[in-house]
C-alpha cells in the first residue's frame, strides 16, 4: 500500500501539472466518471518530482481562521481554464498556464442565494455550441456561462434551481445542502445532497436527475421507498413521511457505456439510535445501480443494515476491470468506513468474492432493534484493522500505555458492530473510516490505491429530557437534541472536526447573530429553520446564559414533533486520545 501522504501529494500534483498540458483535461470530479483519480501523464516521475518549482500561486482570499475555512474542491481542467471554488464559497475560473483570474461568481452577491456548507468540485458540460459549469452551493444548483462566469438565464429560475424542491414531501425548513458534484449522462446531471443526520428531523436524500439545459427535473429514485415501491417493507409504515438521510452525499460513478451509474447512499438519520425506524433500511447504506437515463433500479447490495455507526459508504465507487476465474470482468469497488473492498459485477451485481452474515451483538437502548447480522466480503482482506484488542494499545510511553489501558478496562472490550451504548462504544476504524471521502485511486494496472484511517473513536449516547418533563421547547433540552452532538454537551467543541467551542458567544455574537445562524446555519453547521422562532430564542437563551422565558408549547410546529420521539442524543465525535493528545492506538 502507498503511504497515504504521497497517493495525496501525487494526485495534487497531477492536478497541477494539468494545468501547463493544453492538450489534456480533468474533465470531471476525480478525474473522469469512474472516479479513477488516474492521469495518463506521465512527466512527473518518482525520479523527476522532487525538481518540480512553483510556476505560479493563485491567492483566492476568503479564508477565516476564527472558522477553520478549508478548500476541499478537487478542481476541473479544461481547455487550458481552471475552474474550482474558494475557501468561502465563491467560483471561479483562472488561466492555468499563468493563474491570472479570469472571473468569478458570488451567489451571496444575488438576492435570495446564499453561501454555506462546503464546496467538492464543479460539472462541466458541452455539446456542440452550448457549454456550462454548474456549481451547487448551499441547496441551491447553479449554472454559469464557463466564459463569463455569469448565469444563464434558461436553466431554472433566472440561471438557479432549488434543490429543496422536487423531494416529495415539504423539507423547506430542513437542512440541505449539495456539497460533491454530480456526474453527467448525456445532458441528465445526476446528483445527491448531504443532509440532517442529528436527531433534529432531516430530508430525505433521494437521488435525482435534471435536465442541464432547463433545470427540469427528469427523474427520481426514492431512497426511503413510498408504499408500494420496492423496500417499502424493510420500513415502518409511515417512515417515508418522516425518516431522512439514505442519502448519496459523496459522489457517483458511472459506466457511460452501459447507461449505470453507480451510487453509494449512507445511513437514515438519526445515525446513532433507529428506534423509529426499525428494519433493514433499504435503500441506506447501499450501493445502487440505476439506468443513468430513467432511474429505474438495476440492482443493489446492502452493505450495512439498520445502520447505528454512523457507516455512510464514504466515498464514490471506482470502475475497473479485474481478472475473475480466468476472464476479464468489468466490476465495481465500494470502499468503506469499515476497511473493507465490496467487488461486485458491473452488470448484475454479484459479489466476486463470498459475503460472510457475522452475528453483531444487540442493544440495550431503549425502543432500538440492532438488525443480528451484518455482511462482509471474504476477499480481499481489510486495508484496516478491525478490533482494537490489548495489543493495540499505545505504547508511545508508559504514561501513555496506562491511561488508556484504564479506559480500555472501563469501557470493555470491543466488538465490531457493537451498537451504541450509555456506558460508551469503541467504533474502530473511526467515524471517518478507514476510507474517506476523497475515496480511492485506480489505475489501469488493477491496482487500487487507499488512504485508509485507523484511530479508535469513542461514542456514548445520553438520554434525552421527555415531553413530559420539558416539552420540546426547552432551551437545554432543545441544545442536548441538536446541538450537543457536535458542540459536545458541555460546548466545548471539536477542533478536529472543524467545530468551534461555545463558550465566550457573547463576546463573538450579537443574540440577532446568533439567531440568524441557528436559521441560516453557517460552513458545516446545518440550518436549524425547522425550530419555531420561540424555540430558537431558547437555545440563544440557553447559550448566553439567561433563563429561558416560558414558552408556548403550541409554537412547536413545522416538523419539531418528532424531536420528541427521538430519546437519545450523544456527547459528541470523540477521538480516543492519550493524554498528550496521541491516538490510543499503536501506528498501523
Amino acid at each position: 500500500m502507498i503511504c497515504p501522504r504521497l497517493l495525496l501529494f501525487f494526485v495534487f500534483c497531477r492536478v497541477i501539472f494539468l494545468s501547463h498540458a493544453a492538450d489534456s483535461n480533468w474533465a470531471a470530479y476525480l478525474g473522469d466518471p469512474s472516479a479513477s483519480h488516474y492521469s495518463t501523464l506521465r512527466q512527473i516521475t518518482a525520479k523527476n518530482v522532487a525538481q518540480l518549482k512553483v510556476a505560479w500561486i493563485y491567492r483566492t482570499g476568503g479564508a477565516d481562521p476564527s472558522q477553520r475555512s478549508q478548500i476541499q474542491c478537487n478542481p476541473l481542467i479544461i481547455d487550458g481554464v481552471l475552474f474550482g471554488t474558494t475557501p468561502d464559497l465563491k467560483a471561479f475560473a483562472i488561466n492555468a498556464r499563468t493563474g491570472q483570474e479570469l472571473w468569478r461568481f458570488d451567489p451571496a452577491a444575488v438576492k435570495g442565494l446564499a453561501r454555506s456548507g462546503v464546496n467538492r468540485g464543479l460539472v462541466y458540460w458541452n455539446q456542440g455550441s452550448e457549454s456550462r459549469v454548474l456549481y451547487a452551493n448551499d441547496h441551491f444548483l447553479h449554472a454559469l456561462d464557463p466564459k463569463s462566469g455569469k448565469r444563464i438565464d434558461s436553466f431554472g429560475s433566472q440561471g438557479s434551481i432549488d434543490l429543496k424542491e422536487d423531494l416529495g414531501r415539504d423539507v423547506s425548513m430542513l437542512s440541505l445542502q449539495c456539497t460533491t458534484p454530480g456526474v453527467l449522462m448525456g445532458h441528465l446531471l445526476i446528483i445527491g445532497m448531504r443532509l440532517g443526520e442529528g436527531p433534529a428531523p432531516a430530508a430525505p436524500g433521494h437521488i435525482r436527475a435534471y435536465d442541464v439545459r432547463t433545470g427540469k427535473i427528469v427523474w427520481r429514485f426514492n431512497t426511503i421507498p413510498l408504499p408500494g415501491e420496492e423496500g417499502y417493507e424493510t420500513w415502518p409504515p409511515d417512515a417515508y413521511l418522516h425518516v431522512g438521510g439514505a442519502n448519496v452525499w459523496a459522489g457517483f460513478a458511472l459506466d457511460e457505456r452501459r447507461g449505470i451509474v453507480f451510487c453509494p447512499t449512507g445511513s437514515a438519520a438519526f445515525d446513532f439510535w433507529g428506534g423509529d425506524r426499525i428494519g433493514k433500511n433499504l435503500f441506506a447504506n447501499c450501493l445502487i445501480a440505476l439506468d443513468a437515463h430513467t432511474g429505474r433500479r438495476l440492482w443493489h447490495q446492502q452493505l450495512v443494515r439498520h445502520d447505528l455507526w454512523d457507516r455512510d459508504l464514504p466515498a464514490p465507487p471506482n470502475l475497473i476491470t479485474v481478472r475473475h476465474r480466468g476472464r476479464k470482468m468489468d466490476a465495481v469497488a465500494q470502499v468503506t468506513k469499515s476497511g473493507h473492498v465490496f467487488l461486485f459485477n458491473r452488470e448484475t451485481g454479484e459479489p466476486l468474492f463470498p459475503l460472510s452474515d457475522i452475528a453483531v451483538p444487540p442493544s440495550d437502548l431503549a425502543g432500538e432493534s440492532a438488525w443480528p447480522s451484518q455482511p462482509l466480503p471474504e476477499k480481499p482482506a481489510p486495508f484496516a484493522r478491525q478490533v482494537f484488542g490489548y495489543g493495540e494499545i499505545t505504547d508511545l510511553s508508559p504514561e501513555a500505555h496506562r491511561a488508556v489501558l484504564d479506559r480500555f478496562v472501563r469501557i470493555g472490550p470491543h466488538v465490531p458492530f457493537q451498537p451504541p451504548s450509555r456506558e460508551g462504544t469503541v467504533v474502530f476504524p473511526g467515524f471517518d473510516g478507514g476510507a474517506e471521502w476523497g475515496g480511492a485511486a485506480a489505475d489501469p494496472e488493477g491496482i487500487l490505491y487507499v488512504n485508509a484511517n485507523e484511530m479508535p473513536w469513542i461514542l456514548t449516547m445520553v438520554p434525552t429530557p421527555s415531553r413530559s418533563q420539558s416539552g420540546t421547547s426547552d432551551g437545554a433540552a432543545l441544545f442536548t437534541r441538536i446541538c450537543a452532538a457536535c458542540h459536545g454537551p458541555e460546548g466545548k467543541g471539536n477542533a478536529a472536526q472543524n467545530v468551534p467551542a461555545l463558550a465566550g458567544l457573547n463576546h463573538r455574537l450579537k443574540r440577532a447573530e446568533l439567531l440568524a445562524l441557528l436559521k441560516l446555519g453557517k460552513g458545516v453547521m446545518p440550518s436549524f429553520d425547522f425550530l419555531s422562532e420561540s424555540q430558537r430564542n431558547a437555545v440563544v437563551d440557553y447559550l448566553l446564559g439567561f433563563d429561558s422565558p416560558s414558552l408556548n408549547k403550541k409554537a412547536s410546529t413545522r416538523g419539531t414533533d418528532m424531536l420528541g420521539l427521538i430519546p437519545y442524543s450523544h456527547t459528541g465525535y470523540n477521538r480516543w486520545l492519550d493524554p498528550q493528545g496521541y491516538p490510543a492506538v499503536k501506528p498501523p
